[in-house]
């Protein structure tokens, strides 16, 4: 039993050995095979390929690569003999000759060695270069610079020496005639011109050569020598081949020559005669081949395509590539012919295009390119021949009707086409147009039959109906389109026309109730721009009532008042007026307690309107709002400036039982007596406002009309009592100092303005007017003091800065000038009358640099405006300098300076209409600023002249302006 059951496993693992096959050779039952762990699993990728380059075996397991004989080849001994049977002696053996590499590698003979530098090699070129010896290099690399560098300049100083040395001993013959020369300077003119020309040294025959002779040969000594078939044994010096070659290819044998030259002269005869019959007139002796015309058209032949050839041959190839793959794309033949016609082959590109309809026969665009490339009669044909492949095209009906010249033609073909395609709208206005009114309007009225959804047909026709048949036409107009807003406009504008204007607010409200309710969303922008377009045709009526239904469409309540300001401006910019003023007139009964919309109406009305329209806006004005002094005002300058002074007088008479204390309107009526020469009743007024309602302003004012005047004595009481209550006010201390110093009492006025600094030490004009007094009479050195007092105590201030500049310049020291404007701009680097002055403190060449910087610091600084325009006028650039006074004046209207300078400008380089426009411009702003508007216009010599007199007598001052 034990040994069956050992050998109980050999059988079966034979059989498993043996495989089915054997079992099934032997008879019996096949035997199954065992299941292996191994047989579940997949082959891995990597099996049968071959290693990755670098691979080793086992080196992540801490293996290391090994190498075998068999990769380096056999081993050899050092006593082994070299394969060199002849080789010298000392390098027989590899022994040898491996010590003779390892020498040459590393020569360190004696006679390699040096002293300082060492071996003329690296001892150390075999091993690695790494990281420290990169840092030695570089460490050494910084010496040798260095050393370099100390020694530089003996070395330079040496080549130079060695340099003229050399050129002592070896001058350039530049230098040797150097002396020469210099004295040719001396020679007069006679001597320069006697000095001979160089001959040439060249011989006659390479002076003057001879133009090589040609003689025509006649054509009888070709013909006599092809019949006697003569042979020429020469070589031909021009061809350089040997060889011997006859006159003509082909005729080498004698006797066969077919050249008859009388034939070839006869044809050329005929040619030419066919040539000149072609130019030549039918009367004999006469041409129309035009001499001057004829570079033009031989120019017109030449093709205008910018393009490379190359390029126009791809483009071409590309098209026909297309038209080939796709014969029924209709802009491949379209963009061939345009390529064809612009290289100039017209002929080509009309050959291409009409080829294109015979493909694309239905195409309206092909039709319509053969029409334009063909000439007239052919284009008419074409379009003949499209009509009847395409007889709904509406361009191609219209390209028939331009083609045409004769008005009864055009319309004879417009009217076909409306037989075919009554329903187009353009066919429809352009037959129109053609017609005369009468027929115009039986045509019209046929087209809104076949176009009943087209506004412009029914307006067009409402417009040449009756005022009957126009409303007729219009209500069906409305019937058919009830959702265009069009309509009800023309309806409005059409009874307002007919001066039926009650009617007109009805249709508007109708419109906007209409619209509504098919559907149709009010947009309040179209609707303005209705109006305005209204008010630019004239419907005044119209375009109130559009403007009072739509102008609070969509708005918050919160929003209206600033919405509402903005679409009145948006209409003046646009010069719809009238909307702008039915803006304001609806906002005015919004907000009727607003005094900001009541001066906006009043401004647009003095600047757009009638002086009665204003007044008449004003007296609305104070009944709403009697507490706005300002309008008041208005009204009352209103009438000063028509000459109605008892209006003036009354308006502020009202003015002043609204506002019984307001100091500005009895300051309006003192201005408005003395205006007028009423000086006793402006004293009165001054006395009572004294009284009443006294201010600092009323003081000053009591003052100034007694000192202009001319009674000094009683100003000076008034400035006395006026500064024991208001002695922190600076100009009633400015005015008593003046005083004093037109009396020439320069003790007192500097006690005044000493005094005054006490009490407004911040006052920079009480500063300002001491130290010009200092300088005036001759204390420089105080005056300069006095303003760097008045800096210490006001550093920010840019006038007292600028004073002091100027103090230095015009005492002539204008390097201390220019330092002291470097630290004033340090001070107030955003002043513009600082950089306004810099500008010119600097020289001519550098002003524009400067001018540069200062719009950099102050880009919208009136100042430094004006200095760019007084720059572009020194330098004569006329365009521009005007461009900058105009941009300076909008900015700043209240500079008078400014319009100063602008008015002396145009007296110089403008026209008396540019004159007269700056003044009236200057007359409506007002200037009250400037430092030379302030010093003409607050002269007490001056107090009654207008602005238009102020400003001839600033501008006649200016003497140099730069």
């Amino acid at each position: 039993m034990a040994s069956s059951a050992k050998q109980g496993p050999k059988i079966v693992s034979k059989s498993s050995a043996g495989g089915a096959g054997a079992a099934g050779a032997g008879g019996g039952l096949p035997v199954m095979p065992l299941a292996s762990p191994l047989m579940g699993k997949k082959k891995k990728p990597f099996l049968g390929m071959p290693a990755p380059l670098g691979y080793v075996p086992g080196l992540g397991r801490g293996a290391t690569g090994f190498t075998t004989r068999s990769d380096i080849g056999p081993a050899r001994d050092a006593n082994d003999p070299v394969d060199d049977r002849h080789a010298a002696p000392g390098k027989r053996t590899v022994g040898d000759q491996m010590k003779k590499k390892e020498e040459d590698e590393e020569d360190l003979n004696d006679t390699n060695y040096d002293e300082f530098n060492g071996y003329a090699g690296s001892l150390f070129s075999s091993g690695p270069y790494e990281k420290d010896d990169e840092e030695a290099d570089a460490i050494y690399a910084a010496l040798d610079k260095r050393m370099d560098e100390r020694r530089k300049e003996r070395r330079e100083l040496r080549e130079k020496d060695e340099i003229e040395k050399y050129r002592m001993e070896r001058p350039k013959i530049q230098q040797q005639f150097s002396d020469l020369k210099r004295k040719l300077s001396g020679m007069s003119e006679e001597e320069w011109l006697s000095i001979p020309e160089v001959g040439d040294a060249r011989n006659k025959r390479q002076r003057n050569p001879r133009n090589e002779k040609l003689t025509p040969v006649p054509d009888s000594f070709f013909s006599k020598h092809l019949q006697t078939g003569d042979k020429h044994t020469t070589v031909d010096p021009l061809q350089g081949l040997a060889g011997l070659n006859t006159p003509y290819p082909g005729s080498m044998t004698p006797g066969t020559g077919e050249l008859d030259m009388r034939k070839i002269g006869q044809a050329r005869n005929t040619l030419m005669d066919m040539r000149l019959s072609q130019v030549s007139d039918s009367v004999s002796g006469q041409t129309v081949v035009d001499p001057k015309g004829y570079l033009t058209d031989l120019n017109s032949m030449i093709p205008t395509h910018g393009g490379d050839i190359s390029d126009i041959k791809k483009a071409r190839l590309l098209l026909k590539s297309v038209r080939e793959t796709n014969p029924h794309h209709p802009p491949a033949w379209i963009a061939s012919a345009r390529l064809e016609e612009v290289t100039g082959k017209l002929q080509v590109a009309r050959n291409l295009i009409m080829k294109g309809t015979e493909m694309c026969p239905k195409s309206e665009d092909v039709w319509l390119e053969a029409a334009r490339l063909q000439p007239g009669d052919t284009a008419k044909a074409v379009v003949a021949q499209a009509v009847r492949h395409l007889p709904q095209s509406v361009r191609i009906y219209i390209r028939a009707a331009e083609l045409e010249t004769d008005m009864r033609a055009k319309k004879r073909v417009l009217r076909k086409a409306l037989e075919n395609v009554s329903k187009s709208v353009r066919l429809w206005k352009t037959a129109v147009e053609l017609e005369e009114p009468e027929d115009a309007r039986i045509m019209l009225s046929r087209a809104v039959e076949c176009c009943p959804t087209s506004v412009e047909l029914w307006l067009a026709l409402a417009r040449l109906e009756t005022y009957e048949n126009a409303r007729r036409v219009l209500n069906k107009a409305r019937e058919n389109i009830p959702t265009d807003r069009h309509i009800w406009i023309t309806a409005a504008k059409l009874e307002e026309a007919n001066d039926n204007v009650q009617m007109v607010e009805k249709i508007i409200d109708r419109a906007i109730t209409s619209l509504r309710a098919n559907g149709v969303e009010i947009n309040r922008e179209q609707w303005i721009q209705d109006a305005e377009e209204c008010d630019k045709a004239g419907s005044v009526a119209t375009c109130q009532a559009v403007i009072r239904d739509v102008i609070g469409i969509g708005i918050e309540e919160e929003d209206r008042k600033h919405t509402w300001m903005e679409d009145a401006d948006s209409c003046v910019s646009h010069g719809a007026l009238e909307c702008a003023r039915a803006i304001y007139a609806h906002a005015l009964q919004v907000f009727p307690s607003k005094k900001s919309v009541w001066l906006r109406a009043a401004y647009f009305e003095k600047n757009n309107g009638t002086r009665e329209s204003l007044e008449a806006l004003l007296q609305r004005a104070v009944a709403h709002c009697p507490k706005a002094e300002v309008l008041w005002l208005m009204g009352a300058k209103s009438k000063w400036l028509a000459e109605d002074v008892p209006a003036a007088r009354s308006i502020l008479a009202l003015a002043f039982q609204a506002n019984p204390n307001s100091e500005e309107i009895w300051l309006a009526a003192v201005k408005l007596e003395s205006e007028n020469n009423e000086y006793e009743r402006a004293r009165r007024l001054l006395a009572k406002a004294r009284s009443s309602a006294p201010t600092a302003r009323v003081f000053m004012k009591s003052v100034k009309l007694e000192w202009v005047l001319g009674n000094i004595d009683a100003a000076q009481e008034l400035c006395t009592e006026a500064l024991k209550h208001y002695e922190d006010f600076p100009k009633l201390w400015m005015m008593r100092g003046q005083i004093e110093e037109q009396g020439e009492n320069m003790d007192k006025a500097r006690e005044a303005y000493n005094q005054g600094l006490k009490k407004c030490p911040h006052s920079s004009g009480l500063w300002w007017l001491l130290s010009r007094l200092e300088e005036r009479v001759g204390q420089l050195t105080r005056a300069r003091a006095i303003l760097e007092k008045a800096r210490l105590k006001n550093s920010q201030s840019p006038e007292l800065w600028l004073e002091s500049v100027r103090l230095e310049f015009r005492a002539g020291l204008k390097n201390i000038a220019n330092t002291l404007m470097a630290k004033a701009l340090q001070e107030c680097p955003n002043s513009g009358i600082l950089w306004a002055e810099a500008v010119f403190l600097e020289a001519r060449p550098q002003r524009k640099t400067k001018s540069v910087d200062a719009l950099k610091k102050c880009e919208h600084d009136p100042h430094v405006l004006l200095a760019v325009a007084k720059l572009f006028w020194s330098e004569r650039k006329i365009t521009k300098a005007r461009e900058w006074f105009l941009r300076t004046v909008k900015i700043e209207p209240d500079l008078g300076d400014a319009w100063a300078l602008f008015y002396k400008f145009e007296l110089q380089h403008g026209t008396e209409e540019q004159q007269e426009e700056v003044r009236k411009r200057c007359e409506n702003a007002e200037p009250r600023h400037g430092e030379l508007w302030c010093a003409e216009s607050k002269h007490v010599l001056n107090w009654q002249k207008k602005t238009g007199e102020i400003l001839a007598g600033v501008a006649g001052k200016i003497k140099n302006t730069f």
